[in-house]
C-alpha cells in the first residue's frame, strides 16, 4: 500500500537519507530530486537491495536555485520533503555560497508546487533549524519564536549558516502571507542531530557536523569554544517529518525536535555513557576518553510536538550509543 508520492531533495545528507529510508518504510513512493548522475549511483548503492525499485524516482535538478527548477519535479507529487540546504564550509563568499542559495532553493520549490495546476500538493514540509528561532538573547523558547533578519557581513561559516535559517525561515512566512499557498507548510526545527549515518562509508563522515560535536569527547578533540547543550536523535527527525504528512496535521506549523529541551544535556557525558553501556568500544581502543566539550545550557522546549506527534525523543544515552557503535562499524 502506497501513501503517495513524495519529492524528497537533500538525501545524500545524514537526516536526507534517514528520511528516506523512513518514507520507504512507511509505504510512501520517493522521487530524489538530485545534482548528478553520480549521486543517483551512490544512493542506490547505500540503499543496497533493501527497497525494491519502483518505489523509487530519481529527478535530476543540476541547478536547485534557478527560475522553475522543480517546475517538472512536482508534477504528480503528494508531498514534498525540503532538506537540502548548504553546508557552513569555508568560502571567500558566504553570502553566494549559503545564504543565497538556502534563501532561493526553498522559494523555488514553494514557487513551484504554487505553480502546480493539479493543486495536488497537500504538505510542504521544510527541514530548518533551531537556528531560525533561536533568540539573540539568552531566554527559554521554542519552535514558535520569530526572529528579525539577520545582516551581514558574516565573519565565519557557521555564522552565516545560522542566519541562512533565519533568513529562510523568514522569507517562507512572508510567501505564506503574500501567496496564501492552497498547501500546508510545515517547519521541522532540529537541534543538533545525532545518530549513524547510513550514507556513510568512511569514519571521516561522521568527523563533520554534528556527530563531530557528540564524538569529541571520546575521540580526546576539544572544543572550547561553547556548543549549545542540546541535541536530537537522527531517528526522531525523520520520524516528526514523516508524521508531519498525516492528515490530522493541518494549518502552517512550526515543531522542533530536541531531547530534554528544558534541562538540556552535557556533550561530556558522552564518555561515561559509552564506558557504561558499550564496554566493547572500551577495550578495542578506537576511544581514547579524554577530549572535552565546552557546553552552554540553552532551553528549547519542544513538548508541543511530541504531544501533538505521539513521538517520545530518545535520550542522549541513546543517541551516544548509537553515533559511537556506528563510527566503530564503518571503515
Amino acid at each position: 500500500m502506497s501513501f503517495g508520492l513524495i519529492l524528497l531533495t537533500g538525501a545524500t545528507g545524514l537526516v536526507g537519507f534517514r528520511i528516506l529510508e523512513e518514507a520507504l518504510d512507511r509505504g510512501y513512493k520517493v522521487r530524489l530530486a538530485i545534482r548528478s548522475e553520480s549521486k543517483i549511483d551512490q544512493l542506490k548503492k547505500a540503499l543496497g537491495s533493501r527497497y525494491a525499485a519502483h518505489d523509487l524516482e530519481f529527478v535530476l535538478v543540476p541547478d536547485m536555485g534557478r527560475d522553475g527548477a522543480f517546475d517538472q519535479a512536482v508534477q504528480g507529487v503528494k508531498h514534498i520533503i525540503h532538506v537540502a540546504s548548504p553546508l557552513p564550509i569555508p568560502s571567500e563568499d558566504l553570502e553566494a555560497s549559503i545564504i543565497k542559495p538556502a534563501v532561493s532553493v526553498t522559494l523555488q520549490i514553494l514557487r513551484a508546487a504554487l505553480k502546480d495546476k493539479r493543486r495536488g500538493v497537500e504538505k510542504v514540509v521544510i527541514t530548518s533549524s533551531v537556528a531560525a528561532v533561536s533568540p539573540s538573547l539568552p531566554k527559554a523558547f521554542d519552535a514558535d519564536n520569530v526572529e528579525p533578519d539577520p545582516q551581514g557581513p558574516w565573519a565565519h561559516p557557521l555564522l552565516a549558516y545560522a542566519a541562512s535559517k533565519k533568513l529562510s525561515y523568514n522569507a517562507t512566512r512572508r510567501f505564506i502571507l503574500e501567496e496564501n499557498p492552497y498547501f500546508n507548510i510545515i517547519h521541522v526545527m532540529p537541534s543538533f542531530v545525532i545518530g549513524r549515518n547510513g550514507y556513510a562509508t568512511k569514519r571521516e563522515d561522521y568527523t563533520t557536523g554534528s556527530n563531530s560535536i557528540a564524538l569529541a569527547p571520546l575521540l580526546g578533540i576539544n572544543i572550547a569554544q561553547g556548543r549549545p547543550g542540546f541535541a536530537c536523535y537522527v531517528d526522531d527527525v525523520a520520524s516528526v517529518h514523516i508524521a508531519a504528512l498525516r492528515s490530522d496535521v493541518q494549518g502552517h506549523q512550526s515543531f522542533g525536535v530536541n531531547y530534554d529541551g528544558l534541562n538540556g544535556i552535557n556533550w561530556n557525558d558522552a564518555i561515561d555513557i559509552v564506558k557504561r553501556k558499550a564496554p566493547e568500544l572500551v577495550s578495542n581502543g578506537l576511544f581514547s576518553f579524554n577530549g572535552s566539550v565546552v557546553t552552554q545550557k540553552v532551553p528549547f522546549n519542544t513538548s508541543k510536538t511530541e504531544k501533538q506527534l505521539g513521538i517520545n525523543f530518545k535520550s542522549f544515552e541513546d543517541m551516544i550509543i548509537d553515533v559511537s557503535r556506528a563510527y566503530a562499524a564503518v571503515g
